[in-house]
C-alpha cells in the first residue's frame, strides 16, 4: 500500500567541468553555492516577489476539497520513456472528458530527495511529474512524503541518500519537523497551480516500538506545523490527513480489534481508530480527511469473498465521515487484490481484476467517499497486472488498459457531488450484481464467472463472466 515506492533516477547535484577554473576559483564557487539563502539554491523557474515558481499555468488549480476519482504516479510512469510512446499516454489523458486528478509524492515513487541539504534544493524529477500532470490537463495533487535523510538522522547530501527501505519508511525527527513544514511551503509556493496537498502517508515511521502503538501525537505535531504553513502560502489551499491505513483482521481475531467499527469482513484495528480519533480532535484543520486500505485482512483474506469484502470500503468510509461532520473523504489509496501493493499478483485474469475494482470503487461512493486514487502498478515490462496503460519504456507502449477506461469512466460519470439512486434488481439477480447508479448512468457489475442474464432498472440483458457494463438511463 505504498509501501514499496522506488525512486526513479538519481536526482543528485552535479557539477559540470569548468575548463580553465583555478582549484581556488572553484572553492570560491562551491561556497556561494552552499551558503545561497533558503530558497536560492535551485534556480530553475521563474522569480515572483522572491519566491520560486516552477512555469507559467495557464490557468488556475482547481479549488475546493473534491477532486474526483484519478490515480497516483508510481516509480515509472509516462512523463519517461520512449516518446511515441509517452506522447501516446499524454493524449490518452488530454483526450479525456473531464481532467484527471493525479496526486504526486514529493521524494520517493518517482521523485528525488528534494533538499538534499537544508536550503539546497533540487525539484528536476518533481517538476518533471508536475509537468506532465499539466501537459496531459490533469488536477495536480501533491503528497508531502517522505523527507530528506537530514531531517531524520541521516547524512546531508543527495548522493547519501539511503534508497533502501528507510529512505520511505522513517518519519522526520521532531527537531525537524518545522524544516519539513518549511519544505512544504516552498514546495506550494513553486507549484502555485497545485490546489490539493496531502500531508505524509500511512503514517510511515510513525510506529512506536516502545508504546506498542502509532506516535499520533508525532504526526499530528507534524500535520499541524505543515497545515499551518500551507495556509500562510496560500489561504486556498486544501490540506488533508491523516492517510491512516485501515487495516482489518478476522471477524473472529478480538485481540486489539474494534468492537465497533467490524463487518462480515472483519475487524478494524483498534490501535488505528485510536490514531485517527487523536488527529481528529488534535488537528489543527482539515479540508478532507484521507485514509488508505485493502478489501482483505491483514493475513490477505477475502471474507466472505473478493466481491463481498469490499463492503468493507463502505463500513469504514461511513465510520470515517461521521466522526469528521461529514467531511469530504478520499481514498488515496485502494486495494481489492491480495499483493497488489507490491505487485505480487496472483494471477487473475484482467477482466476478473477490474470486476472487483469496480465492486470495490461502487462501495466507495456508496459510502459517501468523494475522490479516490488508484495505485497505478507500472513497471517496465510487457506484463503489468492492473496497469492504466502499457509500459512507456516500451516502443509500442503507452496503449490504454482496461483498468485506466475504468478510472476515467467512474470518473466522468459519478463526479463529487452526485446524486445516487436506488436501482431495482431482480431477486435472483441480487446475490450476482454490483450495481450504481445517478439519474443519467448504471453501472453493473457480474461477479460470477460466467454468463448470466440479468434485469436491472427494469431491463433485461446478458453479461459475461466478470463484465462491468455502463448503460445510459
Amino acid at each position: 500500500m505504498g509501501r514499496h515506492g522506488w525512486k526513479s533516477g538519481a536526482g543528485r547535484w552535479r557539477l559540470t567541468a569548468l575548463l580553465g577554473v583555478g582549484v581556488a576559483a572553484l572553492a570560491l564557487i562551491l561556497t556561494v553555492i552552499t551558503t545561497l539563502p533558503e530558497g536560492k539554491g535551485d534556480t530553475t523557474g521563474t522569480t515572483r516577489d522572491g519566491d520560486k515558481v516552477h512555469g507559467t499555468p495557464e490557468v488556475p488549480g482547481k479549488t475546493g476539497p473534491d477532486v474526483g476519482w484519478g490515480f497516483t504516479h508510481t516509480r515509472y510512469s509516462a512523463d519517461q520513456g520512449e516518446d511515441g510512446a509517452t506522447k501516446k499516454v499524454e493524449s490518452l489523458l488530454s483526450d479525456k472528458k473531464r481532467s484527471v486528478p493525479q496526486n504526486q509524492h514529493i521524494m520517493g515513487w518517482g521523485a528525488g530527495n528534494p533538499e538534499p541539504v537544508k536550503g539546497r534544493y533540487d525539484f528536476s524529477e518533481l517538476d518533471s511529474r508536475i509537468d506532465f500532470i499539466r501537459r496531459t490537463d490533469g488536477t495536480p495533487v501533491i503528497t508531502l512524503c517522505c523527507s530528506p535523510d537530514w531531517m531524520k538522522g541521516g547524512k546531508p547530501g543527495a548522493d547519501n541518500t539511503d534508497w533502501s527501505k528507510g529512505a520511505l519508511e522513517t518519519a522526520p525527527e521532531p527537531e525537524h519537523y518545522k524544516d519539513f513544514a518549511k519544505l512544504a511551503g516552498t514546495i506550494a509556493r513553486r507549484y502555485p497551480d497545485v490546489k490539493h496537498f496531502i500531508v505524509w502517508n500511512e503514517f510511515k515511521g510513525f510506529w512506536s516500538n516502545e508504546k506498542g502503538r502509532w506516535d499520533y501525537e508525532g504526526y499530528t505535531e507534524l500535520y499541524n506545523l505543515v497545515y499551518k504553513e500551507l495556509k500562510k502560502v496560500d489561504k486556498d489551499i486544501m490540506v488533508g490527513g491523516p492517510y491512516l491505513v485501515m487495516d482489518s483482521v478476522d471477524p473472529r481475531d478480538t485481540e486489539e480489534s474494534s468492537d465497533t467499527l467490524k463487518g462480515p469482513w472483519g475487524r478494524v484495528d483498534q490501535r488505528i481508530i485510536d490514531a485517527f480519533d487523536y488527529w481528529n480532535k488534535n488537528k489543527a484543520g482539515a479540508d478532507f480527511v484521507v485514509v488508505d486500505g485493502s478489501s482483505y485482512t491483514r493475513d490477505d483474506d477475502m471474507i466472505p469473498d473478493e466481491f463481498g469484502a469490499t463492503d468493507k470500503f463502505t463500513a469504514v468510509s461511513r465510520w470515517v465521515r461521521k466522526q469528521t461532520g461529514g467531511l469530504p473523504l478520499w481514498w488515496a489509496e485502494y486495494y481489492v487484490e491480495p499483493g497488489d501493493s507490491n505487485d505480487d499478483r496472483d494471477g487473475w485474469a484482467e477482466r476478473h481484476r477490474v470486476a472487483v475494482q469496480a465492486s470495490g470503487m461502487i462501495a466507495m461512493a456508496k459510502g459517501g467517499v468523494s475522490s479516490g486514487f488508484y495505485w497505478n502498478p507500472q513497471n517496465r515490462g510487457r506484463a503489468c497486472a492492473g496497469c492504466l496503460w502499457s509500459s512507456t519504456q516500451l516502443g509500442d507502449g503507452g496503449r490504454e488498459l482496461p483498468m485506466l477506461e475504468l478510472v476515467e469512466r467512474f470518473g466522468d460519470a459519478f463526479s463529487p457531488g452526485t446524486r445516487f439512486q436506488r436501482v431495482s434488481v431482480a431477486a435472483d439477480d441480487r446475490p450476482n450484481v454490483k450495481v450504481l447508479a445517478d439519474g443519467e448512468d448504471l453501472l453493473v457489475v457480474n461477479t460470477l464467472d460466467r454468463t448470466i442474464s440479468a434485469k436491472v432498472d427494469g431491463k433485461r440483458f446478458d453479461m459475461a463472466g466478470y463484465e462491468v457494463k455502463w448503460l445510459r438511463r
